[in-house]
């Protein structure tokens, strides 16, 4: 199955009718380019299952020879975790930002392949020629530094792939969406838009980042004792927030957990952790008044081995809570995590230490970072694209996400799950199950075939 030089295909072998795992392959002339390779991870429940699981690759692995490249659009696990696993069945170029190359350099030299994966820097505003396929990368707001949408441009059509996104006027991270740039799309309107649907069933518009900054110093500034906040270790501005937070509150701030490390490490790598007060050594905290200090901490799904839940089972060799103290989940909880969730918070209030969360508190403390319906209308009006492909979520997101789109006057609207052949050009269409997909698990240093 291969495409023509009058050919436009879209085909997700991961992150179509799910949300985690991306992995996209546009497909034109004879050739395939790669958008994302991620990874998700087992349901709690899934114990006889690898933790670690990623989409089956067997398609474009039988086709290496006409992959052109590999484009990554941020640093986020469900979009770049997988590169590292499965780079050794395709070996093709990876282009990426500088911050999402820090990240992939720290995950390839886990898997001895630092100067093996020829990587390709790129910046917001370049368009590169990637095979028959050029590549325009478009700064967006999201929940990390440096996310991309991208355009696709071939010589029968072109595609804007949103990736995951939000419009977010002061994301105190990094530059605010530029509205003129999707607006200029619509001058020559892509034949297809390819969408995030994470929030197409929330109303409304998303939460700003930097509206965060009254809830979280609240919380902090009326706590007594100890307090310790989890979030996404990957949302650098939230940790850029808490710094304020903490310096405003007479506290000094200690990072709990190696994602919180290495994402420090990219941000300071790349200019993004600029001007900021130094962390105390997590091994000096008790030896600091509990009211001086500010803890962040890894672990908000309730993961066993992060350090919120060696807090809560009074296991972590640098800090104990006592009753009193204060933990607060800046972050919302994950489908599939409800129960970890609830029993972490559970072992904590047992023992008299307060919790807030983000759905229970009167404030906002935690934000999305994906797109609600009016950010959807507001995106599908800017770049008046021919087609609508939701993806990024299940099929009700997706099916909302396809509702907007034509409450906005796209013309089509093409809905589908991982394998199907959506045809962008010449003429709008879909072959369900085109190719046949599936899971790789990692398991005792190997991948294996992750049964459904």
């Amino acid at each position: 199955m291969t495409p023509d030089h009058t050919d436009l295909w879209f085909l997700p072998l991961g992150g179509c009718g799910e949300i985690g795992m991306n992995l996209n392959l546009y497909g034109h002339d004879g050739q395939w380019l790669m958008v994302d390779c991620g990874v998700t991870f087992a349901d709690p429940g899934q114990t006889h299952q690898p933790h670690v699981q990623m989409p089956d690759p067997s398609f474009i692995e039988q086709h290496r020879d006409k992959l052109a490249g590999i484009v990554i659009t941020h640093a986020h696990e469900d979009h770049i975790g997988a590169v590292p696993y499965l780079w050794r069945r395709f070996r093709a170029p990876v282009y990426a930002t500088a911050f999402t190359v820090e990240i992939l350099k720290r995950k390839l030299a886990e898997f001895g392949l630092i100067g093996t994966v020829p990587v390709t820097v790129v910046q917001a505003g370049d368009r590169i020629p990637i095979g028959p396929f050029e590549v325009e990368w478009l700064h967006i707001t999201h929940s990390i530094p440096e996310p991309n949408a991208i355009m696709v441009r071939t010589s029968v059509g072109s595609v804007f792939h949103t990736a995951d996104w939000k419009l977010d006027p002061d994301p105190v991270l990094g530059d605010r969406y530029q509205a003129e740039l999707f607006q200029r799309l619509a001058e020559d309107p892509p034949n297809a838009m390819v969408c995030d649907s994470t929030n197409a069933l929330v109303e409304g518009h998303s939460v700003s980042e930097a509206v965060l900054y009254e809830g979280l110093r609240k919380v902090v500034t009326e706590a007594e004792g100890r307090v310790v906040v989890s979030c996404f270790a990957s949302n650098v501005a939230r940790l850029k927030t808490l710094m304020r937070v903490a310096e405003d509150s007479d506290r000094r701030v200690a990072i709990l957990g190696r994602s919180l490390k290495n994402m420090v490490s990219a941000a300071k790598a790349t200019g993004y952790w600029k001007h900021q007060a130094p962390f105390i050594d997590p091994f000096d905290l008790g030896y600091f008044p509990k009211a001086h200090f500010l803890a962040i901490a890894t672990g908000s799904q309730g993961e066993p081995r992060a350090a919120l839940h060696r807090l809560a089972r009074d296991q972590h060799p640098d800090l104990t809570l006592d009753a009193g103290d204060t933990v607060v989940f800046s972050a919302r909880v994950i489908p599939g995590n409800e129960r970890l969730v609830e029993n972490l918070i559970n072992l904590f209030k047992r023992r008299g230490i307060h919790v807030v969360t983000a759905e229970e508190y009167g404030l906002p403390i935690h934000a999305s970072g994906h797109p609600a319906q009016d950010e959807l209308k507001q995106m599908y009006q800017w770049v008046q694209p021919q087609l609508a492909i939701p993806v990024h979520g299940e099929v009700e997101h997706m099916a909302a996400n396809a509702r907007v789109a034509k409450e906005c006057g796209v013309p089509r609207q093409l809905t589908g799950e991982n394998g199907d052949l959506f045809f962008i050009g010449p003429v709008p269409g879909v072959r369900r199950q085109a190719v046949k997909t599936g899971r790789l698990g990692w398991d005792r240093d190997a991948l294996i075939p992750v049964p459904e």
